[in-house]
C-alpha cells in the first residue's frame, strides 16, 4: 500500500505524493525502502515479468524477427497488484539493475503496466546504498533502449539458434537435449581439451639438482642444472643424464657471481565477476553457481546487527576493475588509520586487459568500508562470511602498496656447466598484510648470507629426478571461467549459468573439481561440429558479443545481427534434418535386478539426479533411488555403505540395507579399521580420525590405504 498520513487532515492540507520504485527482488526492496521516506514505495516484480513462450519459437521470422512476448505465467497476481499501485502513484521509478538484463526488465514493466501517459523514469545504481539510490533519483532517466536492444538481439538470436538444433539433437540423439550459441562453444572447448588429453604421448625429460650446505647451518641450499657455457641443455634421457653427471664427479664448484636486489609483487586488481568466481573456487572450494547465490544475497541485503539490512557488495556482474573517487577515498583512510601511509598504494589501478568494460560498471567491492568482516560473521552464514571477507579483503589489497621481497641469486661453476641459487626474503609485506596470494614454490627459503663470490663449495650432493611431460589439464570450473573470459564467450552474467546448463544436461559431470565429457556429451559434440560447425565455433559466439556491444553503443541496429545470421542457420538445420544419422546413446546397466520382471536395472537421470529403472518401460515401469556405492563395508552388518541424500539435499552416509540397517554418518567412513581399537575411522578433510571418540587416534590420510 502507498505511505499515506494517517492522521486526520484539514481540506486546505495538500495531498500527499507518492512515489512507486519498482525493482527486482522483495529483500532488494526492503533493503531500499529504509534509505527513503514515507512518501515513497518500494515493491519486487520478482524478476521478469514478460518473455517468449516456451510452448513455441515466439519469433515471427517473416516479419522481420519480431519477438512475441507474453506475460509470464504465475506472473498475472504480480503485475494485477503493480497495476493498483501505479494508479495511485504520482511517479513511478524503475529501478532493476544497472545491465543490460536489468534495462530489458525495466521495458517489459513499462508496457506491462501501461506507463506511457504516466510519469515514469529509469533509475539505476551499482551499490544499494543510501546516497546511491538518492543520487540515481536525482539522476532519474528514459529507458536506454540501446541496452534494451542488445539484450532482444541476444535473446532472439539464442532462442533461434536453440530452438531450431534442439529438435536435431532429439530426433538423432535422444529427447530433453539443447544446444546453444555459448553452451555448445564451451562444449567443444572440453570435448577439444579431452582429445588433446588422449592424444598426448608423454616425453621423458630429466632435471639435475645440486644440494649445497652452507658452513653453519643444517638445511642445505638446491642450485637448478642451468645448462652449460653455451646456454640452456635440456636433458631428455638417463644415458644423457649419467654422462652429464661423471662429467661433474671430478670438477670443482665455484660460486661465479652474487646478484642482490629486490622484487616487487604488485597487489591485486579488485574483483570482477570472473575473478571471483575463480578465487572463491580457488580459496573457498564454491562452485561458481554458490558463488553467484551468495553475492547476489551480499549485493541485495543481509541484516547486521546495529545496521539493519544492507546491500554489503556493490553490483555482482561486471567485467570493470574500475573504483569510483568515492570509494578510493575510503579505503584511503581506512588503510592510513589502520595501517599506515607507507601502506597507502600512490597509484590507482585501472583496467588491465584494455577491453571494452561492458556497462561501466565499478568492480565488485564492499559498499561500506566500516563495515568490516568481523561485524557480520555472527549475522550471517559461514559461507556468506567467508564470500564477504573476501570481497572486503581484495578491495582492500588492490588499495594497497605493493610487497616487496630482498632478492639473491647466486651462479655456480663447475668446469663448463652451470648452476643458479635463488632465494627471497620478505622486506615489506604490503597488500600482503591483508590478502594471500600464491606464491611460486622456492627450495631456498630466506637470505643466502655465507655465499661469496669466488668461494668454492665442498659437499655437494647431485640429485637427479627423472619426468615425463604431462597432458593438458582437464578444465575446472575455475579455469573454464578464465577462458570464457579470455575467448570472449558469453558474458559476466553467463558464465556459471552456461557451466550449469552442461551439468544439468549430462553433458559434461564433475570428476574430482574436473569438469568430464560424458558420453553423451561426446555424441551432441561430435553432431554439432559435423552440422554446425559456425554455432559451436568460439570465434563466432565471441564475436557475436562484440556486436552486442556495438547494438549497446547505438552503432548497429540489432536486427541486423539476425538477419545476418539466421538464414545460414536455417540452411544448416535444413541439411542435417536430411543427412545426419541417428546416433544410440545406451543407458548404463548395473547389477541391480528388478524385483518384478527379473531385468538388469539401468541408471536413468531425472531433475534430482540420478536414479534408475527398468529396461522394460512401459510394460515394467518400476523405478528406486540410486545410490552412488563408495566400497566401504556397513561396520554395524557387513552390507555397503553409499552415497545418499537427505530430502533437503545435504549429502551423507548410509548402509544401502537401510531400512534393516539405520547405518548413517555425515563424514565418509574410511575403508581401514582403527589400528588402535578396532573401531570404524571418518575421513575428516586430509585427517583420518576414528569415530569412537573415547579412542581418539588421528592419522593423516596419506598413512592410510584409502579407497
Amino acid at each position: 500500500m502507498p505511505a499515506t498520513n494517517s492522521k486526520n487532515t484539514t481540506k486546505s492540507d495538500k495531498k500527499k505524493k507518492m512515489n512507486l520504485v519498482i525493482v527486482e527482488s522483495p529483500t532488494k526492496a526492503h533493503t531500499i525502502k529504509k534509505f527513503l521516506g514515507p512518501s515513497y514505495e518500494v515493491v519486487a516484480s520478482a524478476g521478469h515479468v514478460r518473455d517468449l513462450p516456451k510452448s513455441k519459437m515466439g519469433i515471427k521470422v517473416e516479419e522481420d524477427f519480431e519477438p512475441e512476448y507474453i506475460t509470464i505465467r504465475g506472473k498475472g497476481e504480480i503485475l494485477a497488484n503493480l497495476r493498483k499501485l501505479v494508479k495511485k502513484a504520482d511517479k513511478i521509478y524503475l529501478a532493476t539493475d544497472p545491465d543490460r538484463e536489468g534495462e530489458a526488465i525495466s521495458w517489459h514493466l513499462y508496457y506491462a503496466l501501461n506507463l506511457k501517459d504516466k510519469d515514469c523514469s529509469r533509475i539505476s545504481f551499482n551499490e544499494i546504498t543510501k546516497n546511491a539510490v538518492k543520487a540515481s533519483i536525482k539522476n532519474a532517466r528514459e529507458v536506454d533502449m540501446n541496452l534494451v536492444d542488445a539484450q532482444q538481439a541476444r535473446r532472439v538470436l539464442d532462442r533461434l539458434i536453440g530452438y531450431e538444433i534442439s529438435p536435431i539433437l532429439w530426433t538423432k540423439i535422444k529427447r530433453g537435449l539443447s544446444a546453444g550459441r555459448v553452451q555448445s562453444a564451451v562444449l567443444r572447448l572440453v570435448c577439444d581439451r579431452e582429445e588433446e588429453i588422449n592424444s598426448f604421448i608423454p616425453q621423458e625429460y630429466w632435471t639435475l639438482d645440486a644440494e649445497i650446505k652452507e658452513k653453519g647451518s643444517t638445511k642445505p641450499l638446491i642450485a637448478k642444472f642451468a645448462g652449460n657455457s653455451k646456454g640452456k641443455v635440456d636433458i631428455k634421457s638417463k644415458a644423457e643424464m649419467d654422462k652429464i653427471k661423471k662429467e661433474l664427479s671430478s670438477e670443482k664448484y665455484v660460486v661465479s657471481s652474487i646478484k642482490k636486489g629486490e622484487r616487487v609483487k604488485k597487489g591485486p586488481l579488485p574483483f570482477t565477476t570472473s575473478t571471483l568466481q575463480q578465487e572463491a573456487a580457488r580459496k573457498l572450494n564454491f562452485a561458481t553457481k554458490k558463488t553467484m547465490q551468495l553475492a547476489q544475497q551480499l549485493y541485495e541485503g543481509v541484516y547486521i546487527k546495529g545496521h539493519g539490512t544492507i546491500g554489503l557488495i556493490t553490483y555482482l556482474r561486471t567485467d570493470s576493475v574500475r573504483v569510483s573517487e568515492e570509494a578510493q577515498s575510503q579505503a584511503k583512510s581506512y588503510i592510513i588509520e589502520h595501517f599506515g601511509e607507507k601502506y597507502l598504494s600512490k597509484s590507482h589501478k585501472g583496467n588491465a586487459n584494455g577491453k571494452r568494460i561492458q556497462d561501466a560498471h565499478e568492480a565488485i567491492r564492499p559498499s561500506y568500508m566500516d563495515v568490516k568482516p568481523i561485524d557480520v560473521k555472527d549475522n550471517v552464514s559461514r559461507d556468506l562470511f567467508r564470500l564477504y571477507q573476501l570481497i572486503y579483503n581484495r578491495f582492500l589489497a588492490s588499495q594497497m602498496n605493493n610487497a616487496v621481497y630482498e632478492t639473491v641469486t647466486a651462479k655456480i661453476e663447475a668446469g663448463d656447466y652451470r648452476f643458479s641459487v635463488s632465494a627471497s626474503k620478505l622486506k615489506f609485506d604490503g597488500f600482503l598484510s591483508v590478502y594471500d596470494v600464491e606464491e611460486e614454490k622456492e627450495d631456498n627459503k630466506g637470505i643466502i648470507r655465507s655465499l661469496t663470490e669466488g668461494m668454492e663449495l665442498n659437499n655437494v650432493k647431485l640429485i637427479d629426478k627423472q619426468h615425463f611431460t604431462q597432458p593438458p589439464a582437464r578444465y575446472t570450473e575455475q579455469t573454464m571461467v578464465r577462458t570464457m573470459e579470455e575467448l570472449g564467450i558469453g558474458r559476466p552474467s553467463t558464465y556459471s549459468a552456461t557451466i550449469n546448463i552442461l551439468l544439468s544436461r549430462r553433458y559434461v559431470v564433475k570428476e574430482n573439481k574436473s569438469l568430464c565429457v560424458t558420453e553423451l556429451g561426446d555424441a551432441v559434440n561430435s553432431m554439432m561440429k559435423k552440422a554446425f560447425p559456425v554455432v559451436v565455433d568460439t570465434e563466432f559466439t565471441a564475436n557475436i558479443e562484440t556486436l552486442l556491444d556495438s547494438v549497446e553503443e547505438g552503432k548497429l541496429d540489432w536486427k541486423e545481427i539476425v538477419r545476418n545470421n539466421y538464414p545460414e542457420l536455417h540452411a544448416a538445420v535444413m541439411a542435417a534434418q536430411e543427412e545426419l544419422e541417428k546416433i544410440e546413446i545406451a543407458d548404463e546397466v548395473t547389477d541391480v535386478i528388478c524385483e518384478k520382471c527379473g531385468r538388469n536395472m539401468v541408471v536413468k537421470y531425472g531433475p534430482y539426479g540420478k536414479f534408475l529403472a527398468c529396461p522394460g518401460f512401459p510394460e515394467c515401469s518400476n523405478t528406486k533411488p540410486h545410490y552412488e556405492k563408495i566400497g566401504v563395508e556397513c561396520p554395524l552388518c557387513g552390507n555397503e555403505i553409499a552415497l545418499k541424500k537427505t530430502k533437503k539435499g545435504r549429502k551423507y552416509y548410509g548402509c544401502t540395507a537401510f531400512p534393516d540397517c539405520e547405518f548413517m554418518s555425515w563424514q565418509k567412513p574410511a575403508k581401514d579399521k582403527c589400528p588402535k581399537c578396532g573401531e570404524y575411522m571418518l575421513i575428516k578433510g586430509k585427517k583420518v580420525q576414528c569415530a569412537n571418540e573415547k579412542c581418539g587416534f588421528v592419522c593423516d590420510i596419506n598413512n592410510i590405504k584409502e579407497n
